[in-house]
């Protein structure tokens, strides 16, 4: 009998990437191992990519987890790295602790895994030093994400902001632009590639293209947090197509 887990993702209102790559990553493992995985999802408001939007859904993600404990998800992923990045450096500790304090006092304690949380820590398991990082974001809040990502002890030697202001369009964006996205940033140096530092941004189809151009191991922010989710579960973080992460490697 294969044991079963509920996910639960507490996702931006109009994105729609989180429950696209994160199931297709999990059903992808449930093919080559034998658990099982349902998908269970609680909606923040958020439409323009702006500091204003992102505090005030940032304040709605407390009854998001609270919503998700009712249903006694098994792990609980915060879809959106900008949204924690904006509130200052370090704050997603500080975010995981306050949610997963919530769904605790709500009878169904489960732990809250934020996407800039894993990014951060999936980059120290791959033992990365210097990264490029590709963002959808406007210049000033991919500045941020870099600076957030530079106060965890990274070298961020180069960056692209693609400046997508609407949420739906960084949804829109087409993955296949990535790799001449990141034939322009210098890569060579870096020791790992941060193809997409957004759960909205998609990436995964172009992943395995971008490792073989490049000879680097490739992260997005999605494939960080199955990781971390993984890692919580006690499950081996293994998933066939997904990067170097999850290739069994780590």
């Amino acid at each position: 009998m294969s044991k079963s887990f509920r996910i639960g993702q507490i996702v931006p209102s109009s994105n729609t990437t989180m429950e696209t790559e994160i199931p297709a990553m999990l059903l992808a493992r449930q093919t080559i191992r034998p658990e099982r995985f349902t998908f269970h999802s609680s909606r923040m408001r958020m439409k323009k990519v702006v500091k204003e939007e992102l505090a005030a859904m940032d304040a709605e993600s407390d009854r998001c987890a609270v919503e998700l404990s009712d249903a006694r998800v098994d792990v609980l992923g915060y879809a959106c790295l900008v949204a924690i990045m904006a509130m200052g450096r370090g704050y997603h500790r500080v975010s995981q602790a306050r949610l997963t304090k919530h769904t605790a006092e709500n009878g169904g304690a489960a732990p809250v895994i934020t996407s800039a949380g894993a990014l951060v820590d999936a980059l120290k398991v791959m033992k990365a030093k210097r990264v490029v990082v590709v963002a959808p974001y406007m210049k000033p809040l991919t500045e941020l994400v870099v600076d957030y990502i530079q106060n965890e002890g990274f070298e961020v030697i180069d960056y692209r902001a693609l400046e997508i202001p609407d949420n739906l369009d960084v949804a829109r964006h087409d993955p296949r632009n990535l790799p001449e996205i990141v034939e322009t940033l210098k890569y060579q140096d870096a020791d790992v590639i941060v193809l997409s530092a957004c759960v909205q941004m998609p990436s995964l189809p172009v992943v395995p293209k971008v490792e073989a151009l490049t000879g680097k191991p490739v992260l997005t922010a999605a494939i960080a947090t199955t990781y971390a989710m993984l890692r919580e579960l006690d499950l081996e973080p293994v998933v066939p197509g997904a990067g170097a992460l999850l290739s069994g490697a780590y």
